[in-house]
């Protein structure tokens, strides 16, 4: 491992290895197969970058997204590591010519997509090379009961009989329940002894779901305050996007977009700009995100609520990949539940469908709970909930506490007379005394609950109460084609008088970082420096290397190899213009 942790320092300026690396990547170099379930920025690619380095042959990386790879290899090849990718982009010409360098033994890294393994042509060329290590990027996919299934994942097990020695097999994600996890092992043929799982925590982030809000004015509000600071911000349809796309673009904001309905060259070009720091915002659906590399992004906002707990999950863990402070932002509707309902049936196979609406149920769940909110994501992973995170809006919470058990108690009344067989719209109408046609045609206006809380509350205060309950587990969802609400064993506590029932009675925008001015000219030169290697500004250095370096303030050269992130590659490359220009700051002020 000694020699492990010196290419370490020498490529990527680490002197150390993060919490589950080192344990992977000796099982690695020993030839055992591994599952790896490491938070996103937790550093999973250098569990297989550094035994790629080490081992005799060719590393071959399964990876979902152009985009993906393409970031990949730029950051390895800055780091002086011979990789390359095939994938739809590259002609024949170029496909050709990695493969000749691959057979050459020029090349430790050769990413490809899961689809480029259903052609038998290229897989009698990956036999002939020699590859002791097969890395499964976001190894998720290839379950059926993960949130992103793709077919083509599972054309990784003809692998296994290409050479007369299968190679070592390990898996990576970030995003992997128990069931995942066995899944995973058992199609890749992983001993479950083989599992590191670092724990799904974040402690750099940030959580915070806010109901209620204006969503655009608290968005606009939200960059204004941090003008200077990247982010991304996520809506579950294209026309949601264009809508925020064009409010942000007559604010003056330099933001891009992403999502399905925009042309291929369309797509690739926004997310150029946003990787190049071009647009400090992007705007996208899902179906953008997985696997980039950019590590400035200081927060993500959700403008609609997700559909399953990976989703948001992995698309809120893109904020601080650094390992800096970032925020991670829900702004929850009602109506987010009907457009995620809506989507889970026009899109998904009818068989996953009850599924999928009892994962929607958990993330309406996660919105109304007032416990904190990491240990709510950590429950969800199975992963062991600790002391509440003291970051999350709802540990920061200071509003006062209200007994709400009467209130609880007339709901739950209500849900037993109605027959526990009607959703929470219907029980509000009811309860707020609504003339409903339905309400009148079922009888429930005989109800001694009709109208119970009418003046009290209004129909939408009803339902958020009801969603309340239902996240407290004093109320249960039975999901169906219409979901209906019943009383659980913890609400009969609660309707006996048995178990009380507490809540909290607009949360304030901050400001994620204090700006340095310091750090503002160190960013103008790593971009300066990136637009002349056309690579994003990321792959030259981190914010968390300039924030050191700010922090650091070394007084000679060779002091900048003791910041974090400066290997002797990147002090070799970089080192001497940093230093000038952390020099020439200083002496101005």
């Amino acid at each position: 491992m000694e020699q492990a942790r010196q290419m370490l320092q020498h490529h990527f300026g680490y002197d150390s290895f993060r919490n589950g690396q080192a344990p992977i990547i000796e099982q690695t170099l020993r030839g055992q197969s591994s599952l790896c379930v490491m938070p996103t920025g937790g550093g999973k690619s250098i569990c297989y970058q550094i035994p790629a380095l080490m081992l005799d042959g060719l590393t071959v990386v399964i990876s979902p997204l152009i985009s993906l790879m393409q970031d990949q290899v730029e950051a390895l090849r800055a780091a002086n590591i011979p990789a390359a990718y095939i994938n739809s982009t590259l002609t024949v010409q170029e496909v050709n010519e990695t493969i000749q360098l691959a057979s050459a033994g020029y090349l430790k890294l050769l990413y490809i997509a899961p689809e480029r393994l259903e052609s038998a042509t290229f897989l009698q060329v990956l036999s002939n090379l020699s590859v002791p290590l097969l890395a499964v990027d976001e190894a998720h996919c290839i379950s059926q009961w993960g949130h992103d299934f793709r077919p083509s994942y599972r054309a990784i097990q003809k692998l296994f009989t290409l050479w007369p020695q299968k190679p070592t097999v390990l898996a990576l994600t970030a995003t992997a329940t128990p069931a995942v996890c066995d899944d995973i092992r058992q199609l890749l043929d992983i001993d479950e002894q083989s599992t590191v799982i670092t724990g799904f925590s974040r402690d750099n982030l940030a959580f915070s779901v806010l109901i209620g809000e204006n969503k655009e004015r608290y968005i606009k509000n939200y960059l204004m305050k941090n003008k200077n600071e990247a982010g991304i911000i996520y809506a579950a349809t294209r026309k949601a996007v264009d809508s925020i796309y064009e409010l942000l673009s007559r604010s003056g904001e330099a933001v891009a977009k992403y999502h399905a309905g925009l042309s291929e060259d369309m797509r690739m070009s926004e997310q150029e700009r946003f990787l190049k720091d071009e647009a400090r915002i992007m705007v996208a659906t899902n179906a953008f995100g997985m696997g980039i590399d950019k590590s400035n992004v200081r927060f993500v906002i959700h403008y609609q609520m997700p559909r399953n707990m990976e989703s948001y999950y992995q698309e809120a863990g893109r904020a601080g990949r650094d390992g800096l402070p970032s925020a991670c932002i829900l702004l929850y509707a009602s109506g987010d539940v009907q457009t995620q309902r809506f989507l889970i049936e026009q899109t998904q196979d009818e068989t996953r469908i009850a599924q999928e609406l009892g994962k929607l149920q958990t993330m309406v769940d996660y919105c109304h709970t007032e416990g904190c909110l990491q240990n709510a994501i950590l429950t969800y992973f199975a992963d062991e909930a600790g002391t509440p995170c003291s970051r999350c809006s709802n540990c920061n919470d200071g509003r006062e506490v209200k007994d709400v058990t009467v209130d609880a108690q007339k709901v739950l009344a209500c849900v037993v007379r109605m027959g526990q067989k009607f959703g929470k719209t219907m029980v509000a109408q009811v309860l707020i005394g609504s003339k409903n046609q339905k309400v009148t045609e079922f009888g429930f206006a005989r109800l001694s609950t009709y109208g119970i809380l009418k003046g009290q509350y209004s129909s939408k205060d009803v339902s958020n109460f009801i969603e309340f309950l239902i996240a407290e587990g004093i109320l249960a969802v039975k999901h169906g084609t219409f979901p209906t609400v019943y009383v659980p064993e913890e609400g009969k506590e609660v309707l006996l008088g048995n178990r009380q029932v507490l809540r909290k009675e607009a949360v304030t925008v901050r400001k994620l970082v204090d700006n340095d001015p310091l750090f503002e000219h160190l960013r103008l030169l790593r971009k300066e420096i990136a637009d002349e290697e056309k690579v994003p500004p990321f792959v030259v250095f981190s914010d968390k290397t300039l924030r050191d370096l700010c922090d650091k303030k070394p007084n000679e050269l060779e002091e900048l190899r003791h910041v974090s992130g400066i290997g002797e590659v990147k002090f070799e490359k970089y080192g001497e213009r940093f230093f000038d220009a952390l020099q020439s700051f200083l002496k101005t002020v």
